[in-house]
């Protein structure tokens, strides 16, 4: 396992640094990472953990063999549970032990180099302005008022190109909050009436103007966000989204 920094961070701006690199690689794991992540954790292995290391990459390993570890380590055995759950959830579940193991590393650093009252509360602070990788997997995390805005931005253009809510072949379509009515009254209001009478595909819910959307390449249903543990960032590197019930349908390796 590489998870030990060859330089160990001893002030707090450096174990901060090697929580946010770890944080990174972790992210990279359970979302863009993702395919690449759910093969290499195969129930049929031993017990595997997953690791985020310093320089913002991640892999599945065994635990380290020495007692006690140089380090904290990670949830064990991470792959059997991998087939016995919803891959939302499991993903969820390790996002939620990825977050733990983050502090303990932080803060094991700490109390090795003996931080103070003051320097811990520092450190858990700058943590604090993140988001969590539960928040970021599951789409909870809030956006900075210029990404949000971005957003806000594709959704007109995405709207603009065509009467109806369809997404074009091979690409994307993400539903943010309706932009303001800047084009013809009668269409915008025809189109947000259609709007307003959506449904969400995983939990039955209404259209919200101030939630994010996305729809299914394959069956074009609609689906908010966090129902379907989509961020607003992942589904920038999406280019044919699959919801999970067509998802469930490819052969697993």
């Amino acid at each position: 396992m590489e998870g030990i920094p060859p330089t160990t961070p001893r002030t707090v701006e450096e174990v901060f640094s090697d929580f946010r690199g770890r944080r990174t690689g972790l992210i990279k794991a359970l979302t863009t990472d993702v395919d690449k992540f759910y093969q290499q954790c195969d129930p049929e292995k031993e017990n595997l953990c997953l690791y985020g290391l310093p320089n913002e990459t991640w892999e599945v390993n065994l635990p380290v063999e020495e007692v006690p570890p140089e380090l904290p380590e990670p949830a064990l055995g991470i792959n059997f549970a991998r087939d016995g759950m919803q891959e939302k959830d499991w993903l969820s579940l390790v996002a939620v032990h990825s977050d733990s193991w983050l502090l303990a590393v932080a803060f094991y650093f700490g109390a090795r180099f003996g931080f103070g009252k003051n320097e811990r509360k520092r450190l858990f602070q700058m943590i604090n302005e993140l988001p969590t990788i539960f928040e970021v997997v599951t789409g909870n995390a809030k956006q900075p008022k210029e990404q949000s805005a971005n957003h806000n931005n594709s959704g007109k253009s995405n709207k603009s190109s065509g009467k109806s809510r369809q997404p074009e072949p091979q690409s994307k379509v993400v539903k943010t909050s309706p932009p303001p009515k800047e084009e013809d009254e009668s269409g915008e209001e025809d189109e947000e009436d259609d709007e307003q009478g959506a449904t969400c595909g995983a939990c039955g819910e209404s259209y919200g103007a101030d939630e994010f959307w996305i729809c299914c390449d394959i069956c074009e249903r609609w689906f908010h966000g966090k129902c379907v543990k989509i961020t607003p960032a992942k589904a920038e590197h999406i280019k044919q989204y699959k919801c999970p019930t067509c998802s469930s349908k490819r052969a697993r390796v």
